[in-house]
């Protein structure tokens, strides 16, 4: 499995399987049209499509069907394709689909299929004898051409990303790696889980000590792939950072795959592409966007996560449902692993390179990431400055803060308050030395881009700063 950044997400399944309604359900979260191969047929013929067969026969019908779907193949503007119950039986889509889509089987048993499609007008769902022959008849070419079956939109959503997430995926990470792989690993995660790999394998420090030139440096001359090869990311947040961009560098660009191993990498920092390291003037400051081929996240590893790390990764599920105006701080941690993996992987298909929307995710990260800096990155956590971050927005927001302070409890941490706000202003996402915030209207309403005169920001980040 890979992601479908640049390909269509192609729907197949038997009749009745619901393509159409989740088709429509998938684009919403995706940002991209939706084109129904049977609707657009009947469309372009003027005619029904048990008209179509009428009057036509099958065998035009599947012609006339080949065109349309492989045109629709063809179209550069990645899209959600609803294919035809049958269309999978035409070789030259089949092959069509191999090069253009991250194909999707809607599976559906035949007693459903039979029961949602009998009584209708179409005409290969007459007779429940015929109509069962035919689902089994069809099983194994929805099977030759599915990279993934699916059921719900979400997981749809996941898989057009690249993420597969699944208790004790990381043991499966064997079965997806093809050719020469190095891991690049945090070396506690080491310690505690051994190499998810047999290959040559280079370690990292723990947190933001990696995020450094000099330890990409360091990769960069030790790494012996060749341009076909495969860098896997075996580590937190900052592991994944560093790795991703090692991989996006390295050789002008290999692929990639990141297998999170905390709850900050899981539910945030491994998800949507965005690698950097950090400079003395700011965090993040250096970086690309390089999305990985494959997203392994096996929940069953935060098990040996420190309590610390814990809360850390919980400021980014915070923040994940203030977004999306949902409370998924209060779900077990299976589910709000899912749940926030999939609004961002939403969010970061949408806009794949943060040209517009995806800038939502920073919310309180403009006040996070200048605490960091002036902590020189070691003595304020990224949980700890997320938390503050978050309280800051909500404030300004005119929100309530209950869900940060009673979540979160953050305590104002003890930093510079000329580097913390010299950082603040060096932003990236600051113009001309003025930041450029994100708040929210309501919960799951963010705004982006807020300008607000520079007293009232500078007075928000000073009550972060303990006296």
């Amino acid at each position: 499995m890979a992601h479908a950044l640049d390909r269509h997400v192609a729907l197949v399944g038997f009749m009745g399987a619901g393509k159409s309604t989740l088709g429509w359900e998938v684009a919403e979260w995706l940002g991209r049209r939706l084109v129904d191969l049977d609707h657009e047929l009947a469309r372009t013929a003027r005619q029904s499509i048990p008209e179509l067969f009428e009057e036509r026969g099958e065998a035009e019908f599947r012609v006339l069907e080949a065109e349309a779907t492989i045109a629709a193949l063809q179209n550069e503007r990645p899209a959600v394709l609803a294919l035809g119950g049958g269309a999978v039986e035409t070789p030259k889509i089949r092959r069509a689909l191999r090069d253009h889509a991250l194909t999707v089987h809607l599976e559906v048993d035949p007693d459903t299929a039979w029961g949602r499609t009998s009584g209708s007008n179409r005409p290969l769902a007459r007779d429940e004898r015929s109509f069962r022959a035919l689902h089994e008849r069809r099983q194994p070419l929805y099977q030759e051409v599915a990279d993934v079956t699916a059921g719900s939109a979400e997981e749809i959503v996941l898989a057009a990303a690249g993420i597969l997430v699944e208790d004790g995926a990381s043991g499966r990470l064997r079965e997806v790696v093809s050719g020469e792989a190095e891991v690049i690993a945090d070396a506690t995660v080491l310690g505690l889980h051994g190499s998810p790999l047999e290959a040559p394998t280079h370690a990292l420090r723990p947190g933001e000590e990696a995020k450094s030139l000099g330890a990409v440096e360091r990769l960069w001359r030790e790494l012996k792939l060749d341009r076909g090869g495969t860098i896997v990311a075996f580590g937190g947040g900052c592991t994944t950072d560093v790795a991703g961009f090692a991989a996006a560098t390295y050789l002008r660009g290999i692929a990639w795959i990141a297998v999170p191993t905390t709850l900050v990498g899981q539910v945030d920092a491994a998800i949507g592409g965005k690698t950097a390291v950090n400079l003395p003037e700011g965090k993040n400051l250096v970086g690309a966007f390089h999305w990985p081929e494959l997203t392994v996240i096996d929940p069953l590893l935060l098990g040996t996560l420190p309590e610390a790390e814990r809360r850390a990764g919980m400021a980014e599920v915070v923040k994940t449902g203030l977004l999306a105006g949902e409370p998924y701080w209060e779900l077990p941690d299976a589910e709000l692993v899912r749940c926030c993996v999939a609004y961002k992987a939403a969010v970061c298909l949408r806009d794949p390179h943060e040209h517009g929307e995806r800038a939502v995710l920073n919310l309180g990260h403009t006040f996070a990431h200048a605490l960091e800096t002036a902590g020189g990155y070691a003595g304020v956590t990224h949980g700890q400055a997320v938390a503050l971050g978050l309280l800051a927005a909500l404030r300004l927001s005119g929100l309530d803060t209950a869900p940060v302070e009673e979540t979160l409890a953050p305590e104002p941490v003890r930093v510079d308050r000329d580097a913390a706000w010299a950082a603040l202003a060096r932003d990236k996402k600051a113009r001309d030395g003025k930041p450029r915030l994100v708040l929210l209207e309501a919960p799951g309403k963010p705004v982006t881009g807020v300008e607000l005169p520079e007293e009232q920001v500078r007075a928000a980040l000073d009550e972060l700063i303990a006296d």
